[in-house]
């Protein structure tokens, strides 16, 4: 059997060696969704842990996006112009934190000018924990 990933859709095909096509067959039909926060877009399903620009909550607490813009299962895919109606995922907040230290330094040759600044970005960690369309 092969499995074929089609592209930014996330949508996933698999076809036995007779050329029928099944994603049942391997059992791997998982409800996705595409979410937008942050400035950023996300493929998730359920179960997913991701981490994403940080946003306001405490841990444990539970958060909604509303702004989906693809739903699906197997190949029954709901598409938003630009957002799904009435779509919405559910998560969990599971940690804030700081990302790696990123060294940002600004040199000018020959002018002795050198600046040496650090920069940590904060995230939080969410997990998926349900998709309604």
């Amino acid at each position: 059997m092969e499995i074929n990933y089609s592209g930014t859709r996330g949508l996933v095909e698999a076809s036995a060696a007779t050329g029928a096509s099944s994603t049942k067959a391997l059992g791997i039909v998982t409800q996705q969704a595409i979410i937008r926060t942050g400035g950023k877009q996300y493929r998730v399903a359920p179960g997913s842990i991701l981490r994403v620009e940080k946003l306001p909550g405490e841990v444990a607490s539970t958060i909604a996006f509303d702004e989906v813009l693809l739903v699906g299962t197997g190949e029954d895919v709901k598409i938003g112009t630009p957002q799904v109606a009435g779509a919405k995922v559910s998560a969990e907040i599971v940690a804030h934190g700081r990302g790696p230290k990123l060294v940002v330094y600004k040199f000018r040759r020959r002018k002795q000018y050198r600046r040496k600044n650090g920069h940590r970005q904060p995230y939080t960690e969410i997990k998926v924990t349900e998709i309604s369309a």
